[in-house]
C-alpha cells in the first residue's frame, strides 16, 4: 500500500481562487455560467447567471444556447460535479 503522508494547504485553489471570475459549473442536472460572487461550506453564488442548455464546441467563445436569468443563483455544493473558469458568454 502507498500512502500520502504530507498534506499541504494551498491558498487560492479551487472555488476560492475563482471568486470574481466568470465560471462554468457542471451540475447533476444543469450547466450554469456566471460570475462567481460567493463561496461557503454549503453553496456557491453566481451573479449575471445563465443556464447553459447547449454548450456548442468548447473551442468556440460563445455558448450555442445559454439562457440568462434575471436573478443571482445559489448552487448547492453537493450538486456540483466540476467547475472551471471560462471566457464563454
Amino acid at each position: 500500500m502507498k500512502k500520502i503522508v504530507t498534506v499541504q494547504e494551498v491558498d487560492g485553489e479551487g472555488m476560492i481562487g475563482l471568486l470574481g471570475k466568470n465560471v462554468i459549473v457542471f451540475c447533476l442536472n444543469y450547466i450554469y455560467t456566471g460570475v462567481l460572487s460567493g463561496v461557503n461550506d454549503t453553496c456557491i453564488k453566481l451573479d449575471n447567471a445563465a443556464i447553459v442548455y447547449e454548450t456548442g464546441a468548447f473551442s468556440s467563445n460563445k455558448f450555442t444556447d445559454a439562457q440568462k436569468l434575471p436573478f443571482s443563483v445559489y448552487i448547492k455544493n453537493a450538486a456540483i460535479e466540476s467547475f472551471s473558469e471560462t471566457d464563454k458568454k
